[in-house]
């Protein structure tokens, strides 16, 4: 309760950009800086001290927890909390993710929902937000903070592969909006952070990002169907993160989403003042063609906050290094430095741990 009462608080005042960690931010290395942006996957079911050793650095700003790193509660709880222990004596908190959107996609089996989001979307809103609420009090004992959900997709067209996996709550716009600011509102109820997913919408994508890159043609009258459940939770005052898509939209410029500034105005344009997330940045890279490391370096050079990886520890250590180089050289501006690391504050400040 007291994690949902201190967000309402953030979200009414963040009505215009939020700036209260920039002082803090201000007086962070170029180091520190980027490191809050990487929320980096572990190798197994316990940490590294390699990856120790970086999040007492301040090199690391999130971890996500995959089905490779769970074997049960007791050995999740001991994970979760030698990140914890971590994060402490760097005096920075971390912030732990995982995806539980329910159905197929649910990295801890034993817990809720077990329901797939086209099962959940024929259910009332209080119903799903007791669904988000019980799925947030077992993440939270896990010792989670954020979880990659709800997909608020709109699948609008045949084949769609959304509504293949199950994940979409509903093809009809207005219904996916009250389920996704259903679910989302429970999670917070529960004190873990929704990231609604993925914007500005895969409801017109036959194919994976996962696999493939995926260009949308359509106009931006043919995507708007897929901004109203994201309108919506954002006057609703539930959106604290939002997770960028893979894919490529002809309508804002044909850039992958990531990568794209015109994405970004998009979203901001809606109303929204919080953190952004890029979506697997392992995934864009392979079907892009390019290092993961130029990846990165685009989604940050584009301003999107938290840049996510899934792959190995080590991976992520040449990424580092790169977007330092490249901050160094002044192509990431410490400006803009700052104003991500502003944004990813007060998220952590009201979540992490």
């Amino acid at each position: 309760m007291a994690r949902r009462l201190a967000l309402v608080a953030l979200l009414a005042a963040c009505a215009l950009p939020c700036a209260s960690s920039a002082p803090a931010a201000a007086g962070n290395s170029l180091e520190r800086l980027i490191g809050t942006r990487l929320v980096v996957g572990v190798d197994g079911p316990t940490a590294t001290p390699a990856l120790l050793r970086r999040i007492r650095s301040g090199r690391v700003g999130g971890v996500i927890l995959m089905g490779r790193n769970v074997r049960s509660a007791p050995q999740v709880r001991a994970l979760t909390g030698s990140l914890r222990a971590a994060a402490a004596e760097a005096r920075r908190p971390i912030l732990i993710v995982t995806d539980q959107e329910g159905g197929a996609v649910r990295r801890f089996r034993w817990a809720p929902p077990a329901a797939s989001a086209d099962e959940m979307g024929r259910l009332g809103e209080a119903a799903l937000r007791r669904r988000g609420r019980d799925t947030a009090r077992a993440l939270e004992r896990l010792g989670l903070d954020v979880d990659l959900a709800p997909v608020a997709d709109v699948p609008t067209v045949e084949g769609s592969f959304i509504s293949r996996q199950r994940r979409g709550f509903s093809t009809i716009p207005m219904r996916v909006a009250k389920s996704v600011t259903a679910f989302s509102a429970g999670l917070l109820d529960g004190g873990i952070a929704p990231a609604l997913k993925h914007f500005p919408g895969l409801g017109l994508a036959t194919k994976t990002t996962d696999r493939v890159a995926v260009a949308i043609d359509a106009d931006e009258a043919a995507l708007e169907p897929g901004l109203v459940p994201y309108r919506r939770a954002i006057a609703a005052g539930v959106v604290p993160l939002v997770m960028v898509s893979n894919a490529s939209y002809a309508a804002y410029g044909a850039r992958p989403a990531a990568w794209s500034p015109g994405v970004l105005r998009l979203l901001r344009g809606l109303g929204f003042r919080g953190a952004t997330i890029t979506d697997a940045l392992e995934a864009l890279a392979t079907t892009q063609r390019m290092s993961l490391a130029e990846s990165a370096i685009r989604a940050a050079r584009t301003g999107v906050d938290l840049l996510l990886f899934v792959g190995s520890e080590r991976s992520t250590e040449r990424v580092f290094d790169a977007l330092v180089a490249e901050a160094r050289a002044g192509r990431l501006p410490r400006a803009a430095l700052e104003r991500s690391a502003a944004r990813i504050g007060e998220l952590t400040a009201t979540y992490a741990g």
